[in-house]
């Protein structure tokens, strides 16, 4: 990223944008619009609409207008520039306070600003460093259970792995609660409640949320037991709480600096869900599409496993190697550029604004696409190849700053971006350092824009020691 605000703009004013008074609307149903093109296969359609019509677009959804933008500019103008006017009062943040409340990634203005700061400590870079020893251990422990299937060579579903994975370790650093006996139960309401909660995005309508079907019914019953996990977990912390220096200890010692109150229950709930919910699943997403790219790119792989060999001759990794293991973190870097975990974001301009040359009415939803940009011509060669090179330094500095952003941009970029590449890089230095993951010949791997760029149906993987 640049540090010159100044060079920043030059780059910005620089790039080309497709603007104009009135932008095309893709082909969609007469009633619906384009409600069942975002529901079926959002990210696909999105490429598609960008390669077709531009680099801005006008969308239906039902009675609703949308604007989908693609260019790095707007990424600029949306999240940096002119960001007080791109609120967080979209549709899909709306659908998502249903299950984070008022937590980090769905509040606004003062109060987002105060949590913020509360949290910002548990990510100090020495604070970072403390959690690399759980990280590395989970993971070595989760291959240690592979070993039957090895034998065997049954499948492993990867995306449920690293599922389980992420969430114990975000339990173990950033909650001092272990949550392994509950990872499958909770992994399950996870994933009802994150299709669930895509599907009232994208509808036109809201009042069927209101309508006591089977399908609202398990919605309900999903999101109570994700609320019994969390309130567990702030009722064990609270018990045992003399002494920890975790981030949930320290949202329950935080004290207003006005009032001197603490946070209410209904606040540590929301932020404990936010990190619990939104804090692993990212993660595992970006790890399971990055086994799958390299077991299709065997060349990419054997670098790899070259560079964890050298730096690790049969070692666990340690927080000092995260500089030796500059090829790992090129790999997921990549990965997160054709995968990336979350792959749009959404803002509702407060007022009036322009893009471009096309005028954005107020009280409009305005959606960035990061798999899309992230496969913009103009800035990417070879969009579709996975060469990891493209992030060394050389390549990078050269670049657009708003083509990439896999964590968003801005104020708002994700406060845990530095966690969770850690995280990755070791786990994956790890795991390839003994083992090697092959994809099931014939299994499809079809990625679903739901909340999180998820694999349909998981990723099926078999295992072998190296």
């Amino acid at each position: 990223m640049l540090n010159s605000t100044s060079r920043t703009d030059d780059l910005v004013s620089n790039g080309r944008t497709n603007g104009r008074q009135e932008p095309p609307t893709p082909p969609g149903n007469f009633l619906l619009g384009h409600a069942n093109q975002m529901l079926r296969h959002a990210a696909e359609f999105l490429l598609d609409a960008h390669r077709t019509y531009g680099d801005l677009v006008r969308l239906r959804l039902g009675p609703r207008t949308a604007f989908a933008a693609f260019h790095p500019d707007h990424v600029y103008h949306i999240l940096v520039k002119r960001r007080e006017n791109f609120t967080k009062q979209a549709r899909g943040y709306q659908k998502l306070r249903k299950i984070l409340g008022n937590g980090l990634l769905t509040s606004e203005g003062d109060f987002w600003l105060r949590q913020r700061r509360l949290a910002q400590p548990a990510f100090a870079p020495q604070r970072l460093a403390g959690f690399a020893a759980a990280m590395v251990n989970a993971a070595e422990e989760m291959t240690r259970s592979w070993s039957e299937a090895a034998r065997l060579k049954q499948p492993i579903n990867m995306a449920a792995e690293m599922m389980r994975l992420t969430l114990r370790i975000v339990g173990e650093t950033l909650l001092g609660t272990d949550v392994t006996a509950e990872a499958n139960d909770v992994g399950a309401a996870l994933t009802l409640v994150i299709d669930e909660t895509s599907r009232r995005i994208h509808t036109p309508w809201d009042f069927q949320e209101h309508v006591p079907t089977p399908k609202n019914r398990r919605y309900e019953q999903a999101l109570q037991r994700l609320n019994q996990a969390v309130h567990r977990i702030i009722d064990d912390r609270r018990k045992r709480s003399a002494g920890a220096e975790d981030l949930l200890s320290m949202l329950m010692a935080a004290k207003d600096d006005e009032t001197g109150s603490g946070m209410t229950d209904q606040q540590l709930r929301d932020e404990v869900m936010t990190f619990f919910l939104a804090g692993h699943e990212t993660t595992a997403v970006a790890l399971t599409w990055t086994w799958y790219l390299l077991s299709k790119h065997v060349e990419v792989r054997r670098r790899v496993e070259e560079e964890v060999d050298r730096v690790l001759a049969g070692r666990s990794p340690t927080i000092d190697d995260l500089s030796r293991l500059s090829y790992t973190k090129l790999v997921i870097q990549e990965s997160m550029r054709l995968y990336p975990p979350v792959w749009g974001i959404a803002r509702l301009t407060a007022e009036e604004d322009q893009l471009g040359d096309v005028t954005i009415p107020a009280g409009s939803p305005v959606l960035l696409v990061q798999y899309v940009t992230h496969r913009h011509r103009d800035f990417w060669d070879n969009p579709e190849g996975f060469d990891p090179e493209r992030f060394l330094p050389e390549h990078a500095e050269k670049r657009h700053p708003y083509a990439y952003f896999p964590f968003a941009a801005g104020p708002r970029i994700c406060i845990g971006n530095h966690f969770a590449m850690m995280e990755a890089v070791l786990i994956v230095a790890a795991v390839a350092s003994h083992w090697r993951l092959n994809l099931v010949p014939g299994a499809p791997v079809i990625p679903q824009s739901r909340v999180t760029l998820r694999p349909k149906d998981g990723l099926l993987m078999t295992v072998q020691r190296r």
